[in-house]
């Protein structure tokens, strides 16, 4: 440190000897330029030189400051020798009488006051004065500086100052000078201009009368009570004001815009305050943001105060308290502009919707919509539908052609409560799901898998949302009659759930009398009760339905005995069921082998047929051939055994063939690896061998 304190001293030494030889040179130029005005020549090439000073000048003991001009021979010599700056001139080596030499004999072209100034500096090098002045002015530097805390607080301060003013501009100007000229022309309603200004008239009376003065009181009395926190705390809960002002923003801008536009008076009163000084040149929209950013704009401030308070500072705690209340608030405001924009979208789909008054609610959420494809029960084909899934129903919408007012005209509404989705397997129309309400059971098909998917799990969270709210408590009971409760439950929904149709081209034959149909005498129906396909003979029956608003419906046989209690006529009884009475849905889930095979020969009728074919668990050694897989009837059945399996010709690579004396079956099959399945399962049934380690079962 001493070293240091030396070096610093020479610098200092250096530089004050530095401007001496300046100073006294510039002031002897200008002497020398009085002295002899005639000769300019001479003069002038003398400027611009520097003149070398003798030690003498210095105050070097025992020698005498003499002028210039009056040794003519020494100073042509010397400039003919040119000297450099650093030598004995700077020695400066303090004596008793140095003083004293310089205020007694100045040289003429010197002044005094510089010589004194050298001779002051020269002593407070030399007694070590500058040392102390120069930390004395370190010191009160780092008492002076500010902590950044208390920058911040005098920011808060200062930007609420701004946006009083703002809000006094809004308030006070735009605001009553808009309802004066309502007021005045009648060109503009003053609704209008309150829908426009929301409740900007409380925030202002709130900042102006209660935020601010508190404020400015705690700021003032800083030094007594370095705290904010708790003003803060106390003023915060009125900061959800804002969630109104918030919420009805972009509606008042828009608004802003149509009535500047179509409304001259309008216009020039916003046009006038604009170009005045205590707008700045803003526009009436730049102003009416500023409420919208304040909140975030506390949020941010008092987040730094609170990262820059020292930990065990007073205001710590409440500090970190009105940080969350102002969060608080901003979430508030946050969710008073999400509910907005639910609303709007709410209400755009009810006007998509044609506004139907058992549809409309304001509690509802959209959440999602799409279109999607409807497979029919009766036709092999799809038909283009439209969904709206809410929180509470699922609207099953038609397009409508002419698209005059409302797009879709509402074909099916079905509750959330209740209802059931699910994936089908379903290889004609892949992608396609099952929508089980207790209004009305869809078939669906979507674009992809993953559509299907999301419109899947869209369903299940929303059936879910409405079962927790609910609180139904449903017990569970496992054990070995759970498939019989499982039944039980099924039989006890009938009626009350919409069924799942079994489509027309799935059976050939009345699922109940096991008569076929024909385009002419025996059409098909459909029981709006269970589902089945079934005859006009069977279906006919009337029984009121709960999921029909209890309006009679047409329902088969069975239905009607279950629902209406009535007992079945005893010409009416099942009869002894025949061999070829297996139920084609029930044998194909219990089957070793199941899928379509195209039938040859004239033993099916003329040219080539598509029948059913399945090889049950329990009868294995026979081949049951339905003409559709939702039959209740077979059409036949070939006992294997005994049978040889060959293949086709080689022109036909998917065909076989069953021989037995004298009988021949022709089959051919989807593709090469299913005939050979097909091969090997009716061979070891031919030799009554066991079906053990046969791979997989196949369903079409």
């Amino acid at each position: 440190m001493p070293y240091r304190m030396e070096r610093e001293g020479d610098n200092m030494v250096k530089v004050f000897n530095l401007l001496t030889v300046f100073e006294d040179s510039r002031v002897s130029h200008k002497q020398q330029a009085k002295d002899r005005p005639s000769k300019s020549c001479s003069a002038s090439s003398s400027v611009g030189q520097l003149t070398p000073i003798s030690p003498s000048f210095l105050g070097t003991p025992g020698t005498e400051t003499k002028d210039p001009r009056s040794e003519p021979k020494q100073h042509s010599s010397m400039s003919k020798k040119p000297q450099t700056l650093i030598e004995p001139l700077f020695d400066m080596t303090p004596e008793p009488q140095e003083g004293k030499n310089l205020e007694e004999k100045p040289g003429p072209g010197h002044r005094a006051v510089s010589t004194r100034l050298l001779n002051s500096l020269r002593n407070k090098i030399s007694n070590g004065d500058w040392r102390k002045s120069y930390e004395e002015t370190i010191n009160t530097r780092k008492q002076l500086q500010e902590p950044e805390e208390n920058k911040i607080v005098r920011e808060l301060l200062e930007t609420e100052q701004t946006y009083v003013s703002r809000l006094h501009l809004l308030d006070q100007v735009f605001f009553e000078e808009l309802l004066k000229e309502a007021r005045s022309s009648k060109a503009f309603s003053e609704d209008v201009v309150k829908l426009i200004f929301s409740n900007i008239s409380s925030i202002h009376q709130f900042h102006s009368q209660f935020f601010l003065p508190e404020l400015q009181r705690r700021v003032d009395e800083w030094a007594a009570i370095p705290r904010i926190g708790d003003v803060i705390q106390k003023l915060a809960p009125f900061l959800k004001m804002y969630s109104e002002y918030v919420k009805n923003f972009e509606r008042a801008a828009e608004l802003l815009v149509v009535w500047t536009e179509k409304c001259p008076p309008f216009q020039e009163v916003i046009t006038r305050i604009q170009n005045s000084e205590a707008s700045g040149n803003l526009t009436l929209q730049h102003h009416m943001l500023e409420p919208v950013q304040r909140i975030p704009r506390y949020e941010l401030l008092l987040k730094e105060y609170v990262q820059k308070l020292p930990p065990d500072a007073p205001d710590q705690a409440d500090a970190q308290k009105a940080l969350d209340m102002i969060f608080s608030a901003a979430q508030h405001s946050n969710a008073a502009i999400t509910e907005m924009e639910r609303l709007q979208n709410l209400w755009d789909v009810y006007q998509r919707l044609g506004l139907e008054d058992d549809i409309v609610d304001p509690s509802n959420e959209l959440l999602q919509e799409g279109p999607i494809q409807k497979i029919s029960f009766r036709h092999s084909s799809t038909m283009d539908r439209y969904l709206f899934l809410f929180n509470n129903m699922l609207l099953y919408c038609i397009p409508k052609v002419i698209q005059v007012g409302a797009q879709f005209q509402v074909r099916t509404r079905i509750d959330v409560a209740g209802m059931k989705v699910r994936e089908l397997n379903d290889v004609e129309f892949p992608h396609s799901f099952l929508v089980s309400g207790k209004q009305r059971t869809l078939e669906l098909q979507a674009q992809s898998q993953e559509e299907m998917y999301t419109w899947i799990q869209a369903c299940q969270r929303a059936i879910d949302q409405i079962g927790k709210r609910h609180e139904t408590f449903k017990a569970a009971v496992q054990g070995p009659e759970g498939d019989i409760q499982e039944q039980q439950l099924k039989s006890e929904e009938l009626g009350i759930r919409a069924p799942q149709w079994v489509r027309d081209k799935m059976v050939t034959m009345c699922m109940r009398c096991k008569t076929p149909f024909n385009a002419l005498t025996r059409r098909r129906h459909h029981c709006r009760a269970c589902g089945y396909v079934v005859c006009a003979k069977c279906s006919d029956y009337r029984a009121s339905l709960k999921y029909d608003d209890n309006r009679l419906n047409r329902v088969c046989l069975e239905c009607y005995v279950f629902l209406t209690g009535n007992l079945l006529p005893e010409d009416k009884e099942d009869k002894k069921k025949g061999i070829l009475e297996k139920e084609s849905s029930k044998v194909s889930e219990q089957s070793l082998m199941c899928s379509f095979l195209q039938l040859l020969g004239d033993k099916w009728g003329k040219g080539s047929s598509r029948g059913w074919c399945v090889i049950s668990r329990d009868d294995p050694l026979v081949l049951y051939i339905y003409a559709a897989p939702q039959d209740m009837k077979a059409h036949t059945s070939i006992p294997l055994l005994g049978y040889q399996v060959t293949s086709g010709p080689l022109a036909e690579p998917r065909t076989f063939q069953l021989q037995q004396s004298g009988l021949v079956y022709s089959f051919r099959a989807e593709s090469e690896e299913l005939k050979g399945q097909w091969m090997k399962a009716i061979d070891r049934a031919a030799r009554g061998q066991s079906f053990t380690g046969l791979e997989g079962e196949l369903s079409d």
